[in-house]
């Protein structure tokens, strides 16, 4: 049985697939080696029942994930779940990067970018990615992201920058003050996740202009440090994978109008596409 797995730092995307192409979907939180150890990892796929009752059919297992940047971190992940899955000799753990432009791309080669709770761009050949730019995470990147919107809004929050009617509405559904918000970013683990958390807020008053500027000024800030340090970015198509860039395609389209790039696939969950790439290369049927 195949096991391919996208992992951001929110939540991970499961599917398990037989050799007569039945599929199984199922969800656990997210797993970023930077901020989880192999035992937690482990502790939590235990936790979910489906993948707990069919660990022992698993052969092979396509792992992808955010923050799995080197043989280090591939490790953490390994580790974590060769105890789970016990028959399984056949590891596939690569960075979500590589999970991303095969989801966009298949063979072909194109600029792929995930807008997600972190951001992150690669150049992918067919084969191979390649980063032009590092993700520095939510603190000094992860420009357009959802944690760097979340980010963005609490600030104005706290500066009472925010316009008196996003302002009253934030105040009605957080019921929050500076303390509050300071002690759960400063003192709490995943602090990505908790300003990722604050999308929520932001989708449901995109049509203010306070919420359309801001994300403009993201995206505008992504082009700017990401799609355009690739010399020949004109050339090629550029892909979106994750929530912010579905929820948020309308400016999008306008961000690449002015920097000048062509928007290929934009994909909200690219676990979908993974899954078909994998069936085929192993010969299982595709109407999944």
């Amino acid at each position: 049985m195949l096991l391919i797995a996208d992992s951001g730092s929110t939540k991970t995307d499961w599917v398990l697939v037989d050799a007569n192409g039945k599929k199984v979907e199922t969800s656990t939180i997210g797993f970023n080696p930077f901020f989880h150890s192999s035992s937690i990892i482990e502790s939590e796929i235990f936790k979910n029942e489906i993948l707990k009752k069919n660990a022992s059919s698993i052969t092979k297992l396509v792992f992808f994930g955010a923050g799995v940047s080197n043989e280090n971190k591939k490790k953490i992940i390994k580790d974590g779940l060769i105890s789970i899955f016990i028959n399984c000799k056949d590891f596939t753990i690569e960075h979500d990067m590589k999970g991303a432009a095969i989801a966009a791309c298949g063979d072909q080669s194109g600029i792929v970018c995930i807008l997600g709770t972190g951001s992150n761009s690669c150049f992918f050949d067919g084969k191979d990615v390649f980063e032009n730019i590092p993700s520095l995470g939510y603190i000094l990147g992860d420009e357009a992201s959802g944690a760097y919107f979340g980010k963005m809004l609490l600030i104005d929050f706290l500066y009472k920058k925010l316009p008196e009617n996003i302002n009253t509405k934030f105040v009605q559904e957080y019921k929050t003050d500076k303390n509050t918000l300071l002690d759960t970013i400063y003192k709490k683990p995943h602090a990505n996740v908790f300003l990722a958390s604050f999308m929520k807020f932001i989708v449901a008053n995109k049509n203010e202009q306070y919420i359309r500027q801001m994300i403009l000024a993201g995206f505008a800030k992504f082009a700017e440090f990401h799609i355009s340090s690739f010399n020949n970015f004109s050339n090629f198509k550029v892909h979106f994978i994750g929530s912010v860039a579905q929820l948020f395609n309308e400016e999008l389209y306008e961000t690449s109008l002015k920097y000048n790039f062509k928007i290929g696939n934009i994909i909200q969950k690219p676990i979908n596409s993974i899954t078909s790439y994998y069936c085929k290369k192993m010969g299982y049927p595709l109407s999944i």
